[in-house]
């Protein structure tokens, strides 16, 4: 499995399932953000919310003839042999009130069990917990603002228990908006980390004991 991270929340996560190379992008972002989002083809799309800079479906193309399945909804999903499911959170700690809502997508994709939290704004519920359960790699926002903090995204990291924990939704050169970067988050992490430009694992390379930060370079 091959993943990469196009900025902001957006991630391409690519892996074969049996003859065939499935794409899965998740929160594509429009120009408010002040990124490009790069040229990319996907099977399936996740969309955390509605927001412009997570919901521009329209910039990702077709991985084939067919156009991307848009997941935009909590539920249960089987898509092209990706197992998904998708659970409802709130964009804010007033139950929705100042942003409204998100939703958290549990990706299985050949045995392997990804965690893209959206722009969650609170810590997890233990209802929440339990529809998660088990995860290898997991998205986490840290910038602050508009979704959790840095020391809210490493409570949810000693909540859930990850293998692998990724940072998203923080200020890169470029992004317009006003959140923290990454420092903050690193630092709540004991600042252990590998940067990476895009990250390959399969279930042996998976950590056993600990949470490996993997900080990913801009693709």
């Amino acid at each position: 499995m091959y993943i990469t991270w196009l900025g902001h929340s957006c991630f391409k996560i690519e892996e074969k399932i049996g003859n065939d190379l499935i794409t899965v992008v998740t929160d594509p972002y429009d120009d408010s953000v002040g990124l490009r989002l790069p040229k990319i083809k996907a099977d399936i799309i996740s969309v955390s919310h509605g927001h412009g800079d997570h919901a521009n479906m329209d910039a990702v193309l077709p991985a084939a003839d067919r156009q991307p399945v848009v997941l935009d909804r909590p539920g249960e999903y089987e898509v092209k042999g990706v197992a998904v499911a998708g659970i409802g959170s709130y964009h804010d700690k007033k139950q929705g009130e100042e942003l409204g809502k998100s939703i958290i997508f549990k990706f299985e994709i050949e045995g392997i069990k990804l965690l893209h939290l959206g722009d969650i704004g609170t810590t997890l519920s233990d209802t929440q917990l339990e529809r998660i359960g088990d995860v290898d790699v997991m998205f986490v926002p840290v910038g602050g603002k508009f979704t959790i903090d840095a020391k809210d995204a490493a409570e949810i990291v000693r909540q859930v228990e990850p293998r692998i924990v990724i940072p998203m939704h923080y200020k890169i050169d470029g992004v317009k908006i006003d959140i923290d970067g990454v420092e903050k988050f690193k630092k709540e992490m004991g600042n252990k980390f590998e940067t990476l430009d895009k990250l390959k694992i399969t279930r042996k390379d998976l950590p056993e004991e600990t949470t490996k930060l993997v900080i990913l370079n801009r693709g």
